[in-house]
């Protein structure tokens, strides 16, 4: 079963190319998600955003809207712990702060460090690890500001290229930098990165810019020359076609998952670390597709 979500039906008036500096109009993000838990063939929307052990959040605050994916490590099932928890609760506490107004729309990193501390002092117990990305649209200043710990992230596509994108943070081959809870013996043992660890940037953006925001589930499985010939099927800026377009991207990855012969970014990235590797990687797919728009109530 097909389910895409949205936030806010909003009436996109963007202009794609250049603004002029004295530009006092509110920005906002029309956005769209779609993906795949890997265990199915079909797009499955779990309760509380999630595709399989991703999760993803898209929350609207007067000062910003912000977006959210993480993808929690699948290793824990060998544990008995189902690793969408993690993720899961840890995407719904960053979007609980964000309409709560808990946040500083310049510091992202804030946003994600005391959810992650929130977790921690959960009384109900809560294992697992997660990597984590979040985007937040500074409505008056058009700034970007982002925070990405681990393997997903995001890109910033304008005029057919990729302006800014996140740089992806591994300890080594396919061991992203994570958040993560684990029980007091085990402690020292299982891998755990600070949330202040995340690489964070901030940067203007425009009228009609796309920003893709997705787990590693799509990065692994299409390079961005792929990525950004879809983007081209994105003819205008009303939410049907945002749908439709995040619809085809994680569509396609989800396909080229499966295909055995296909030569992958992670095939590839595997092969330079030294693996005779081949096809694509099967994984939990989320994506997030969002284009800058005049604010609109």
């Amino acid at each position: 079963m097909l389910s895409v979500l949205s936030y806010g039906r909003l009436v996109a008036r963007a202009v794609i190319g250049g603004l002029s500096q004295t530009d006092s109009r509110d920005y906002s993000l029309v956005s769209a998600s779609f993906g795949f838990g890997k265990d199915f063939r079909k797009g499955i929307l779990k309760k509380g955003m999630c595709y399989g052990d991703d999760a993803c959040f898209i929350a609207r605050h007067r000062s910003a809207d912000v977006l959210g994916v993480a993808d929690g490590v699948g290793g824990w099932r060998d544990y008995g712990v189902d690793p969408s928890q993690f993720s899961g609760t840890l995407m719904r506490t960053c979007e609980r702060m964000v309409k709560e107004g808990r946040f500083v729309p310049s510091n992202p990193v804030g946003i994600l460090t005391t959810s992650y501390y929130e977790l921690l002092q959960n009384k109900v117990p809560l294992l697992g690890s997660s990597t984590a990305c979040l985007v937040v649209l500074d409505r008056q200043s058009h700034r970007l500001h982002t925070a990405n710990l681990g393997d997903s992230g995001f890109l910033v596509v304008r005029g057919g290229e990729v302006v800014h994108r996140s740089d992806e943070q591994q300890h080594y081959f396919n061991t992203p930098f994570q958040l993560s809870i684990a029980p007091p013996e085990a402690e020292g043992s299982v891998l755990s990165d600070s949330p202040e660890a995340a690489d964070s940037s901030s940067f203007d953006v425009q009228l009609g810019d796309i920003i893709l925001t997705a787990t590693d589930g799509l990065f692994d499985n299409m390079p961005d020359y792929m990525i950004l010939q879809e983007l081209k099927k994105l003819k205008n800026t009303n939410y049907e076609s945002i749908q439709q377009t995040a619809k085809s991207i994680a569509e396609q990855a989800h396909v080229l998952a499966y295909d055995p012969n296909y030569m992958s970014p992670f095939a590839q990235f595997a092969c330079d670390n030294g693996l005779n590797v081949r096809g694509g990687k099967p994984d939990d797919i989320t994506v997030l597709l969002s284009i800058v728009a005049e604010y609109t109530d």
